[in-house]
């Protein structure tokens, strides 16, 4: 199985946080490649940034998709999704749907911890986007600016942790989201530290993709997701432009 695992972020350390926790959550024989945003910002923060990251996940989609089985779309509040989901046809998979997904399996409400004040009211309406409103309990942040994207786990551990105690003891959380690539591989460090479950989406979304692959549930040759219909466009890279127009393979 081929994964492919895209950073909307523009950093190449976050990259690497992703690339070591996709290959500790991939089951053997699944092939893990990272691709890393080459346009955009640092880290994706707000609703704008997650807009302007969209149009580098689709070109680089365009360009590497043709031998990967699925793609994961590796930053929390899923860039460019769900419409993502109707450029090719292999499951695309967003880490906050997955993680999302996962939390809703494991009980009844769920909070998100993440990495700044400024990122959770696009977090809730990701939330809402796919229909969990009721299940969760709470968002919690970080006030602190950050220093550096790459280095949020080792500067703000003791302080995610306490975030995390605190949706259980005080916000009813079943389960503790870790929200965002930068956190990648921090759920395994810390869940011995807090009383329930504790997902990360990068580990989350690299097992419902491989589900959904393992799964065969055939493409999207109607309804909503179906590949948009044939049409002139203009500025489009030739990568993408023949995607669309389903003059690429789409598998090798």
């Amino acid at each position: 199985m081929k994964l492919l695992v895209i950073n909307p972020n523009i950093s190449d350390d976050v990259s690497a946080l992703i690339r070591t926790e996709a290959l500790r959550a991939a089951a053997p024989g699944t092939e893990i490649t990272v691709r890393t945003a080459r346009s955009g910002v640092e880290y994706i923060e707000t609703r704008l940034e997650s807009l302007l990251a969209a149009p580098a996940v689709s070109q680089i989609i365009a360009e590497d998709a043709g031998d990967a089985d699925a793609v994961m779309v590796a930053a929390f509040g899923d860039p460019g999704m769900p419409a993502l989901k109707e450029l090719v046809d292999v499951p695309v998979v967003g880490i906050t749907e997955a993680a999302l997904a996962t939390a809703s399996l494991l009980g009844a409400r769920f909070s998100i911890v993440a990495i700044s004040g400024r990122i959770t009211a696009w977090y809730r309406e990701c939330v809402g986007r796919n229909g969990l409103e009721s299940r969760l309990a709470s968002i919690r942040s970080l006030r602190t600016p950050l220093r550096g994207i790459g280095s949020v786990q080792q500067d703000f551990r003791a302080d995610l942790v306490r975030l995390a105690n605190e949706v259980v003891d005080s916000d009813g959380a079943d389960v503790v989201i870790l929200a965002g690539a930068p956190l990648a591989g921090l759920a395994r460090e810390v869940a011995a530290e807090i009383p329930v479950p504790v997902v990360d989406g990068i580990s989350a979304g690299v097992a419902q993709a491989e589900v959904l692959v393992r799964l065969a549930p055939g493409t999207h040759r109607g309804g909503s997701f179906a590949a948009p219909p044939a049409k002139a466009n203009a500025g489009l890279s030739p990568e993408l432009a023949g995607l669309l127009a389903r003059q690429l393979p789409i598998r090798k």
